[in-house]
């Protein structure tokens, strides 16, 4: 078997143990890893990828998404207004909404592309200047805004946590704040800390160098 399926088996397994009451989606973060890096796992019948650049994404996924309508591709990485009309053309899921102008930007291209996108707000949990995301204390308003006036497809919040110790903390606060909404699809966890985040009830990881190995 391929090491990258391999990798990919162990990882699915585990969570699998940690969370049996859940469904958790593996996001393969492939940025930076070319096709014929992917390709083992999209053979194997992995349909969830994600990238961070709108140009990269394009460049690699573009024609593959006409030859098999079952990848899903989210966009994970911080997103320029300016790039969001053509993010909408490819991506299924945005993982990093987290300004009104987005919100809008998107709701139109929605309705002149008659495609519907699945959204997750990303949350800035520590407050970190260097950071995007909507503070804990603006979420509830920023919610309405997109489902009542924008009716976007709100699946749940995204958090990329503090590079500290807490991460359990943040993890857990995530959660309820999730729930306090009554949204049921938690985006958190990555390659170092996705333990953490299945315990705590996330239902997409992104997980890049776990399975595709480090990257150059």
């Amino acid at each position: 078997m391929n090491n990258i399926v391999e990798s990919f088996n162990k990882i699915n397994s585990n969570i699998k143990k940690l969370n049996p009451a859940k469904t958790v989606k593996i996001v393969a973060i492939s940025k930076t890893f070319s096709l014929d890096h992917i390709k083992p796992l999209i053979d194997f019948g992995h349909n969830h990828f994600g990238e961070n650049k709108v140009q990269e994404a394009f460049s690699k996924w573009k024609d593959l998404k006409i030859q098999n309508k079952r990848i899903n591709l989210h966009m994970v990485g911080k997103l320029q207004s300016n790039k969001a009309k053509s993010a909408a053309e490819l991506f299924d899921y945005i993982h990093s909404l987290d300004t009104q102008k987005l919100a809008d930007i998107f709701s139109k291209c929605e309705a002149n592309n008659g495609r519907k996108l699945k959204y997750f707000i990303q949350v800035n949990i520590g407050n970190e200047l260097q950071k995007s995301g909507i503070p804990v204390n603006e979420i509830e308003n920023f919610y309405n805004y997109c489902i009542k006036e924008k009716k976007l497809d709100i699946l749940g919040l995204m958090v990329i946590p503090p590079n500290d110790k807490n991460t359990n903390k943040y993890f857990k606060t995530m959660d309820k704040l999730n729930n306090s909404l009554g949204l049921n699809e938690l985006s958190m966890g990555m390659s170092s800390d996705y333990q953490d985040a299945v315990v705590n009830n996330s239902t997409f990881v992104r997980i890049g160098s776990s399975i595709f190995g480090q990257r150059s």
